[in-house]
């Protein structure tokens, strides 16, 4: 999921030339001097980014300690190795079905959770599992695993070569739609195989998911339907895989995936991970220039730059263009319109994760994950895990950090602790300004008594532009709602 197309401060016609070859139009107009613009979305700056790690101490934005003795495997993450034997499986990022509000919805007296699960000692076997429970007990015996939701044989969709081709699939959301239907969303994601022109692409996907209870508290997975890509890039709004890796050069981190569903006045958006096109402030060394980047006074932004420039990650930080997107959807889940990014990181991180967006008290609040270890910024290592918290009055922004800097929790642990965590999604509740946080456990294949498993929840609060972890509120292993 990577790839960078270096735009250089060469000429404009050189730079031209660069982006027509990536299949976009310069949008650069002023090279070689510093200039600002937004491109009428807003930022992760250089700015705030730099003030994270001054305020990532403090309890508030902790992730609680778990203890390492009560944390178990999911009973129910079986599954078959590939020689037809039963294992059992890590099972990492996961998604709650959720109402349209983004509340989990209740399915017939059930809560139902859609994630990633394969086998510990294949990191390739990346499939969408889908486990569930009765509504009321929330211990990790209770939760039941409906298996695989596709078949291999599913993807064979006439007239959708990029789901036929699909290798992995990638996380996603579920939501619950009003006539009672299960609507999945997830990224499709092709294998890497560059000699074949396979760079890993990344598709927003969708499905109806059928599911049925053949006899008391059980459910399984009866077919799907409507099965078909939504969206893959257009170039100019998000990058595509083609402008990240068919140069050659495999240095960037291509990403567009985690399509998170949302409604908004009775019309249907995913906020999704992608990396920003060539009209809305694409990778390359005239980054350092736009001032939109960086905020702060002058003196700052001309000391950071100069830093920049001398790094020794220095094209690393040029190719950083993570960005959350946003696009229309029409009433069939295909793409209406391509709009403008939620937010973007330019020069701090080629990648914000699992956009998580729902609306409390009148206000819209986005979340993202994100690793130091993908992160240019002083002060933050490798081993720093982060959420991050936006506010705005609009699901289209402008977006205002929360907490000041975004920083909404933090965590520093060694990635061979059983109790590491990531993939923090905050799942809003029916009532109350609390907000559950689910995670998952342990890194894949580190371990072979301890696999990827579902991490116990906590709550964190959220009063207008602030947020803090609530004291003493660790919940059990997977806990999505609390009364």
């Amino acid at each position: 999921m990577n790839l960078k197309h270096i735009v250089r401060r060469a000429s404009a016609v050189t730079l031209a030339t660069a982006l027509l070859a990536a299949g976009g139009t310069s949008v650069f107009a002023k090279k070689g001097s510093d200039y600002k613009e937004s491109y009428g979305f807003s930022h992760i700056t250089r700015s705030d980014a730099l003030n994270i790690p001054g305020q990532q101490t403090s309890e508030q934005f902790k992730v609680p300690q778990f203890d390492a003795s009560t944390i178990r495997n999911l009973p129910s993450a079986k599954g078959l190795d590939a020689n037809g034997n039963v294992i059992d499986l890590d099972v990492w990022d996961t998604w709650p079905l959720q109402n349209a509000d983004g509340t989990v919805a209740n399915y017939n007296g059930y809560e139902i959770v859609f994630g990633l699960a394969g086998d510990p000692k294949r990191g390739w076997d990346t499939f969408i599992y889908m486990f569930y429970k009765k509504i009321g007990d929330n211990s990790i015996d209770a939760w039941k695993n409906a298996g695989r939701v596709f078949k291999n044989t599913d993807k064979d969709v006439p007239n959708d070569p990029i789901l036929n081709k699909q290798g992995e699939e990638w996380s996603g959301s579920a939501t619950l739609t009003s006539d009672g239907h299960i609507r999945l969303f997830y990224t499709n994601r092709h294998g890497w195989d560059p000699a074949n022109g396979f760079y890993g692409k990344q598709t927003l996907t969708t499905a109806q998911i059928n599911v049925s209870e053949p006899e008391s508290g059980t459910l399984q997975v009866n077919g799907v339907e409507d099965f078909k890509s939504i969206f893959d890039g257009d170039g100019k709004m998000y990058q595509t895989v083609d402008q990240a890796f068919s140069g050659g050069d495999y240095a960037d981190n291509h990403t567009l995936r985690d399509p998170h569903y949302v409604e908004d006045n009775g019309r249907k958006y995913l906020v999704f991970e992608a990396n920003t096109g060539t009209e809305t402030g694409y990778q390359g060394e005239d980054s350092f220039n736009n001032r939109a980047y960086y905020e702060g006074s002058m003196n700052f932004f001309r000391a950071e730059r100069e830093k920049l420039s001398q790094s020794p990650d220095k094209k690393g930080i040029s190719l950083a263009n993570g960005a959350l997107g946003i696009i229309e959807l029409n009433d069939d889940y295909t793409l209406k319109q391509v709009m403008k990014p939620l937010i973007a990181s330019n020069t701090v991180t080629d990648e914000i994760e699992r956009p998580n967006i729902f609306k409390l008290d009148g206000k819209w609040y986005l979340f993202t994950d994100t690793r130091g270890a993908k992160m240019f910024v002083d002060g933050i290592d490798a081993e720093d895990i982060y959420m991050l918290g936006y506010v705005s009055n609009s699901l289209t922004g402008p977006y205002k950090p929360l907490n000041g800097t975004g920083l909404v929790l933090h965590q520093d642990l060694d990635p061979k602790d059983v109790t590491w965590t990531y993939a923090h999604f905050a799942v809003p509740q029916v009532q109350g300004n609390n907000v559950v946080i689910t995670s998952y456990m342990t890194n894949r294949g580190f371990f072979e008594d301890h696999h990827s498993t579902f991490a116990p929840s906590f709550l964190v609060n959220i009063k207008g532009t602030k947020t803090s972890v609530v004291k003493d509120s660790i919940l059990e292993q997977g806990q999505l709602t609390v009364k």
